[in-house]
């Protein structure tokens, strides 16, 4: 049984908490979702991983043609952005989701509720871990070495997953009471990946406005702090306040929120 409300913040605190310490919920929950998903298949969740190669190949030649970029230095880059892209738009999209996908298990049985939140992640950072593998395969037919700065890209992960926490969180309870509000964000993440350097690179823009679209977008941070480090670049230290900085606002933010109604998420459900 969780806690009752003791002080500020407390029922939110104690769900997150209670959440975290039984994460096996989260993770066993999630092993299935995906299990379920390719039953009876022999490829099983592979089968994503063979959708992303096909779709970076594609991309890489397509706009590393249109752009005239080298292809040894192009396709390393898409590789990775679409891979980070694809984990982060599918984790805020299924975020908007978590509670009401739940809504089942949620109604009949008493458990943290971030629980939820966590199972969504975990499936993502599932698929993320089958993408991952092209990564290696992609250097590898460009003729590229990994450098030692790509060790630097699990710190990022680490930061880019308590963003997206916390936005998940956050989505998670808007959309359980505002429905139409999973439809908007659909279609703003979509509008989102072209404002953000993932299929074309940050040099292509006129050098007068380039730095501060780039700065003003958070979207470009949060994959910077993972993509840099894994195409052989240190991340800016910019990029790595920023995301900082967001992952203390936004928690705050969410906490705030999800203290406030999560009494109500059953009710809306």
């Amino acid at each position: 049984m969780l806690p009752t409300r003791t002080g500020f913040l407390a029922e939110a605190f104690a769900d997150v908490g209670a959440a975290i310490e039984k994460h096996h919920l989260a993770t066993t929950f999630s092993w299935q979702d995906v299990a379920q998903r390719y039953r009876r298949s022999r490829v099983g969740a592979f089968w994503l991983t063979i959708n992303m190669g096909v779709l970076i190949g594609a991309l890489g030649f397509v706009f590393g043609t249109l752009f005239r970029s080298p292809m040894q230095e192009f396709l390393p880059y898409i590789c990775v952005s679409l891979i980070i892209w694809n984990f982060i738009s599918t984790a805020i999209n299924e975020g908007c989701t978590a509670f009401i996908g739940a809504e089942g298990i949620i109604l009949q049985v008493r458990m943290p509720l971030f629980t939820h939140v966590l199972r969504t992640l975990y499936r993502n950072l599932i698929i993320l871990g089958h993408n991952i593998l092209i990564y290696p395969v992609v250097l590898l037919a460009v003729g590229r070495m990994p450098t030692w700065d790509v060790f630097l890209a699990v710190p990022g992960l680490v930061i880019l997953v308590l963003n997206l926490l916390w936005i998940m969180l956050i989505l998670g309870v808007l959309c359980a009471r505002y429905r139409d509000m999973t439809q908007v964000m659909q279609n703003l993440l979509q509008v989102i990946m072209y404002l953000t350097p993932v299929m074309w690179m940050p040099r292509t823009l006129p050098d007068g406005i380039s730095r501060l679209v780039l700065d003003l977008n958070p979207f470009y941070h949060l994959i910077s702090v993972v993509r840099d480090p894994l195409l052989g670049v240190p991340p800016s230290s910019f990029s790595w306040m920023a995301c900082v900085v967001y992952a203390i606002v936004g928690w705050i933010v969410a906490l705030l929120l999800f203290d406030r109604y999560r009494h109500r998420i059953p009710y809306w459900l």
